[in-house]
């Protein structure tokens, strides 16, 4: 199981994700560019000491992400989806692929997806904050496979 964030820019929800990827053993793909510096503070104060713990691999594009992956099914997060994460049957191999804050992902990166999944929410509400996205659908994922560490 991996995390992928596409083109972040909240330095914020970046680090709150690097934390989680590090608690939970999930290795995180940030796709760039980033919409911030990666040596901003907010970023370090999100990740706390965590940063140096997280399995992080940064790539260049969007086509160098695509080059660099292997296996494993790419699975996006998106509130344009019609399936629910509550609905998946989730593979220990899969990408949990995060769109832009701003923006979500281009058609090019939306199409290329294998599966395309929402949170249900009330009628009339827009979106979650993409962290808190990324941890409840990565935290069925990992309870479905049986990915959460033991101690």
């Amino acid at each position: 199981m991996r995390l992928a964030l596409f083109e972040p820019d909240i330095p914020q929800n970046t680090g709150a994700l690097l934390r989680l990827g590090a608690c939970l053993g999930v290795p995180v793909d940030i796709i760039e560019p980033c919409g911030f510096l990666w040596s901003d503070a907010k970023l370090k104060r999100a990740g706390m000491d965590y940063l140096d713990l997280a399995a992080i691999t940064r790539h260049a594009s969007w086509e160098a992400f695509q080059r660099a992956i292997e296996g494993g099914r790419l699975v996006l997060l998106t509130t344009k989806a019609a399936q629910p994460y509550l609905d998946f049957a989730f593979a220990a191999s899969d990408i949990l692929l995060l769109g832009r804050e701003s923006a979500g992902v281009p058609d090019e990166v939306h199409a290329s997806a294998d599966a395309r999944l929402l949170i249900p929410m009330r009628t009339g509400l827009r979106s979650l904050n993409v962290a808190m996205a990324g941890a409840i659908v990565l935290s069925e994922a990992l309870r479905q496979t049986g990915g959460f560490p033991t101690r």
